[in-house]
């Protein structure tokens, strides 16, 4: 798959920085047929960082109604990336 279509989001919110600061892992909304080799390919080419470890996470088809018709809502898909000890990602450390 092609590295630029891979990554899609950073995610961000006060369970995921936690994350970031204590277990210096970030999370990404990533295209779902990505795998992790993909996903780690693709951060080490744009963050130039070390990746140790790539946990993905499928969320399941949820239904959505607008009145009388019903549908599926699209899936989705989260990559949690551990990086190597001492390694940090440049868009966050201004933070």
């Amino acid at each position: 798959m092609n590295p630029y279509q891979v990554l899609q989001q950073v995610k961000l919110s006060e369970k995921t920085n936690k994350i970031r600061e204590t277990e210096n892992k970030y999370t990404f909304n990533v295209h779902p047929k990505a795998t992790k080799l993909d996903v780690k390919k693709a951060v080490e080419k744009f963050f130039e960082v070390n990746v140790l470890a790539v946990n993905t996470i499928l969320s399941k088809r949820k239904e959505r109604r607008r009145g009388f018709h019903v549908g599926l809502a699209s899936q989705k898909k989260k990559a949690l990336v551990t990086l190597a000890e001492g390694q940090k990602l440049k868009m966050f450390e201004d933070q």
